[in-house]
């Protein structure tokens, strides 16, 4: 029998003050038995750092979601699809394959990639010449200290708070606060 993925439920209040976007977000993360809560919060993350642009490419009329994850590597780990169905933003994690991005960048108007962990920097050596025709990608590196540190906020029911102020995310909750700032690898 197969594992089911687990129901994660946040609330993120985000205040992007770089790009002026205020919102409270409900949302919803299945986390597949194989990934790990690091992986999930990076999403997560990856999430708050982007939710302006709901409001700078579909003027608010959009859709801003998780994807199905690692349960479909067809799927955005997060995406912004308008009122059209077009997809305007997909935002994966981790560290992809070079088809699966290139496919991705077929498939939406631009593409952002989380790396995240130690064997960023080999995976990125390795892959960095066959990244640079894609001009629809953005790759980010946030530091392993940091995806690390945003275990302690993984919890089955969040309440968290995001703040985005001169390209640095700060998340947290009652407890514990984690700050994230990506450095641009493309």
């Amino acid at each position: 029998m197969a594992l089911k993925s687990t129901i994660y439920k946040a609330t993120v209040q985000i205040a992007d003050i770089d790009h002026g976007y205020y919102a409270d977000h409900a949302l919803t993360l299945a986390r597949h038995p194989s990934e790990t809560d690091e992986r999930m919060m990076v999403r997560l993350a990856a999430l708050a750092l982007n939710a302006h642009q709901l409001q700078d490419l579909c003027n608010g009329d959009g859709t801003l979601a998780f994807g199905a994850g690692l349960s479909d590597p067809e799927d955005p780990d997060v995406s912004l699809t308008d009122f059209t169905g077009a997809k305007r933003l997909w935002i994966e994690v981790g560290q992809p394959e070079e088809k699966p991005i290139s496919k991705a960048c077929n498939k939406a108007d631009a593409v952002v990639l989380y790396c995240y962990a130690h064997p960023a920097e080999v995976w990125w050596k390795g892959i960095q010449s066959k990244l640079t025709r894609l001009d629809k990608l953005q790759v980010w590196r946030i530091p392993t200290e940091a995806s690390q540190s945003l275990v302690a906020l993984a919890q089955r029911s969040m309440q968290l708070q995001a703040t985005v102020q001169e390209g640095v995310l700060t998340l947290s909750d009652a407890n514990h606060s984690v700050d994230i700032e990506p450095a641009r690898w493309k």
